[in-house]
């Protein structure tokens, strides 16, 4: 999604309706795939005349229409460590960072500075503001950390021993997240190919971050858009423009033959 569907503003590309519509007459699936939450994927998308199929959550999280492909939820006793973790790195100054527990349901803070909650508010359209994140009751799926100060330079490195065990993801600028081992965009694709009986040669994926990279794997039509990670670029065999220049919109055209 940023970085590489939408505009840089944020924005879905007006172009991305119609070119919906032909896919859907041609019986090609469109699955929009990202580190957010299935409610606010859907909530873009609200207005488009067909079921998609959705990857949530980084990939912890498929659905097609309301039906649940897969999913795969934090230990509940990891989840408590990082909670209380971030809790300890922000009071004594180590981190300059916001927690948010992405489950089922609901996405949840505690945190209730403004800034923060203006950022969340972007990519949870359904949250919570708790009083104990510790006494949350649902089945989590990620544990989304954001640094003010810069997700690669300082939280990364600060559960770098968590990476052991667990998905330690630098998905955004600011974001970094925690998830089972289990979980990325690429292992979610391979299930949404196997329910929907499609081969990654017959799979275009695009992406721009770091947490793209499996999915990109996973497809045979591979691209990184034009100011991708250096990382994904490496990955990816083919290019799009970038996504100030709807390049998702420009290559699926030209996939289709116009």
């Amino acid at each position: 999604m940023d970085g590489t569907l939408l505009l840089p503003d944020g924005s879905v590309p007006e172009g991305l309706w119609p070119l919906l519509e032909r896919l859907r007459d041609r019986g090609i699936a469109f699955a929009p795939a990202s580190g957010r939450q299935l409610a606010t994927l859907q909530r873009t998308f609200a207005g488009v005349d067909a079921e998609l199929d959705y990857i949530a959550e980084n990939g912890a999280y498929v659905v097609r229409g309301d039906v649940e492909v897969s999913s795969d939820a934090v230990d509940p006793s990891v989840a408590a460590e990082v909670v209380v973790r971030v809790r300890s790195l922000v009071a004594s100054g180590a981190l300059r960072a916001g927690l948010v527990l992405c489950g089922k349901r609901s996405a949840y803070v505690e945190d209730t500075d403004e800034a923060f909650l203006a950022e969340v508010d972007k990519y949870y359209a359904r949250l919570e503001v708790v009083p104990d994140l510790l006494a949350v009751d649902d089945q989590i799926l990620k544990l989304a950390i954001f640094d003010v100060d810069g997700g690669e330079r300082h939280t990364a490195p600060a559960f770098a021993d968590l990476a052991a065990t667990h998905q330690v993801v630098v998905s955004g600028q600011h974001w970094v997240d925690i998830m089972n081992p289990t979980v990325n965009k690429g292992v979610a694709l391979r299930a949404l190919q196997d329910a929907l009986g499609v081969t990654s040669a017959q799979t275009a994926a695009f992406g721009d971050y770091l947490n793209d990279l499996e999915l990109l794997r996973a497809a045979d039509w591979s691209y990184a858009m034009a100011d991708a990670h250096p990382e994904v670029a490496a990955v990816a065999r083919f290019r799009a423009p970038s996504n100030a220049q709807a390049g998702v919109l420009t290559v699926i055209a030209r996939l289709l033959g116009d």
